[in-house]
């Protein structure tokens, strides 16, 4: 996997499974043969291309550039900003991870959520956390994206991620038992207690442990073979 310029860059390999695109009168099409236009609208071609570029599939396309994380062209490794996940998975908190992703270091990571009750219960989780995220913005100020600082930006995301954690936690506890109080959350030591805590009310310190793994191990999930 070639370095371009602190970027990592993936390729996609050899036999990638799709098919072939090619150049017709109206641009870039995938496999005519499989269209039903393909006998009346004959391909074209292109005087800037010749056949000994042709490649099938993707093989020897840049899929992105990312300086977050790493994996494994094979499937048997991923790196986290050149860290292996081998050493943060147990290792360090969820929380320690985020900051590692967002700020490129460790540091400060994510603040206790907000002491907000969930405000929408519908029954579905999904729905719970966006309804009750977007009505954060109004009352926490936030601007457009393109209106706020880097600095703004960061502290934004922090506080909206752990209030989605909260939300989840709150949302999937359900209407028919009673909330966790307050001060039972702020005894945790981690977000990932914390959100526990508000779903389970007592959770197994094993099962914390093991979700703040999983939770590292998947904190960048959009490259993963999955």
């Amino acid at each position: 996997m070639p370095d371009t310029g602190g970027r990592r860059c993936l390729i996609c390999p050899r036999g990638a499974g799709f098919a072939p695109a090619v150049r017709g009168r109206t641009g870039v099409s995938v496999n005519p043969a499989d269209s039903d236009t393909a006998d009346s609208d004959p391909v074209e071609s292109d005087p800037g291309t010749s056949t000994d570029d042709f490649r099938p599939g993707l093989e020897g396309v840049v899929a992105f550039h990312t300086e977050i994380a790493e994996p494994d062209k094979d499937g048997g490794a991923l790196r986290y900003r050149g860290v292996d996940i081998e050493d943060l998975a147990g290792k360090v908190t969820f929380s320690d991870v985020w900051a590692l992703l967002v700020d490129g270091r460790f540091g400060d990571g994510l603040p206790p959520a907000e002491p907000f009750p969930l405000p929408v219960h519908t029954g579905d989780v999904r729905v719970d956390v966006q309804a009750a995220l977007a009505m954060l913005a109004p009352i926490w100020g936030y601007r457009p994206l393109l209106d706020t600082t880097d600095a703004e930006a960061r502290e934004q995301l922090a506080r909206a991620s752990v209030m989605a954690l909260s939300y989840v936690a709150q949302s999937a506890r359900g209407i028919y038992q009673p909330a966790v109080p307050q001060r039972r959350i702020d005894q945790c030591s981690t977000i990932t207690e914390r959100f526990m805590t508000r779903w389970r009310g007592e959770p197994d310190p094993a099962h914390v442990q093991a979700v703040d793994a999983y939770w590292v191990a998947a904190a960048e999930h959009g490259m993963n073979a999955s």
